[in-house]
């Protein structure tokens, strides 16, 4: 993998406890798409720490004023998510990310010189189709410096894709596993989220 590429997986407790419940193949769905949408909260929270604009402003407090700090909504967040994968990360993460809009399906046309991205894909494997996204992205303008790519999971081989032609770009994942090169399937990993998060979409459906 290009040293260049910045892959974060954060030693955050949570993670790791989210990671294992859906390692473990006894793990009920429901349970599984809980655990899917907690991994996108504690990873959009960890991405972030140093990502978002702020802005100092004077407050007023009880006995006179102090500094306080602000999120700076002159730079909004614009999110796209991958169906389901991407969709249950972005679904546990909303509560920490501020000023942002959902995109799902085909991107815009435009996206504004000041907007971050923010986005949810599916695992980062040999398969994955978030290259394809990337270089869409690049197309409209949006260089790596304002794209968050935040995934449940991916392996090396799949990172090498990236870093080849992004190699600037920052990854936030729970976990890098081995891929096997007959079946494409990671090692441990975490089974098949198609299926495993399925009953959920279909029910509210």
């Amino acid at each position: 993998m290009a040293m260049s590429l910045k892959v974060i997986v954060p030693p955050h407790p949570l993670i790791k406890h989210w990671l294992s419940i859906l390692r473990e193949k006894n793990t009920p769905n429901i349970l599984y798409s809980t655990g899917y949408e907690q991994l996108g909260k504690w990873l959009t929270y960890e991405a972030l720490r140093n990502w978002l604009p702020y802005k100092k402003e004077i407050i007023n407090i009880d006995n006179g004023t102090t500094d306080g700090f602000f999120i700076n909504n002159d730079y909004p967040i614009k999110v796209f998510a991958m169906m389901p994968e991407g969709l249950s990360l972005w679904y546990g993460s909303k509560e920490v990310i501020p000023n942002s809009t959902l995109s799902l399906g085909e991107l815009p046309k435009c996206i504004e010189s000041n907007e971050g991205v923010i986005f949810y894909s599916d695992q980062i494997t040999t398969k994955s189709t978030v290259l394809n996204f990337l270089l869409k992205l690049k197309e409209l303008g949006v260089d790596s410096n304002r794209i968050l790519l935040i995934t449940a999971i991916c392996t090396n081989k799949g990172l090498n894709k990236i870093a080849k032609l992004f190699p600037n770009q920052v990854i936030f994942t729970s976990c890098i596993d081995e891929e096997d090169d007959n079946t494409k399937s990671l090692i441990p990993g975490i089974g098949n989220p198609l299926l495993r998060l399925s009953t959920k979409y279909q029910d509210k459906n």
